[in-house]
């Protein structure tokens, strides 16, 4: 009978005390997560306003970097091709092939015909930025899904690269 009185008086005691510790616990988790929530969104916000900023480069086929004008003759300079290539052996080719096939990064083959000289040596020197600023750029990373790393290229190495590549688009 004695154990009977002592577990009616201690049962509602451990309940009430379960209920208010849970409600202590619920109030102080969730005002934490309010405040948490409240600066994500702002921190999402400002970066929503700064978007449109990145995105304001106007698409005139140049890219976007240091590259503004590049002078290519009708002939190719095999002297600068061939320095082109030892640059492309030894930065390029474990993502990109000079056929039309894909390996990480798209296959090279014709992109002489299909960009602009300064296009191609932005996005030989300025990869990120391209890939961020520049129509085209955006559609090869959204496609190929990886982002072209910088390798720290010289604007005079992508110029012996752009012209290897000419090269290899005047054979086909």
């Amino acid at each position: 009978m004695k154990k009977n009185l002592l577990n009616l008086k201690i049962k509602p005691m451990l309940i009430a005390a379960t209920f208010i510790g849970s409600a202590m616990l619920f109030s102080c988790s969730s005002g934490g997560n309010e405040g948490y929530a409240e600066q994500y969104k702002n921190e999402q916000d400002e970066q929503t306003a700064a978007a449109p900023a990145e995105e304001a480069a106007e698409d005139d086929g140049l890219g976007v970097g240091p590259v503004k004008t590049v002078e290519v003759g009708a002939e190719i300079d095999q002297a600068l091709a061939t320095s082109g290539k030892a640059i492309f052996d030894g930065k390029c080719t474990a993502c990109h092939q000079l056929s039309d096939q894909k390996v990480v990064g798209p296959g090279l083959a014709g992109v002489t015909e299909r960009r602009k000289p300064e296009w191609i040596m932005n996005m030989i020197v300025n990869p990120e930025e391209m890939t961020k600023k520049d129509p085209e750029a955006k559609k090869l990373l959204a496609e190929h899904l990886t982002q072209m790393t910088n390798q720290n290229v010289s604007e005079s190495d992508a110029r012996a690269i752009l012209e290897y590549l000419r090269q290899n688009d005047s054979k086909g």
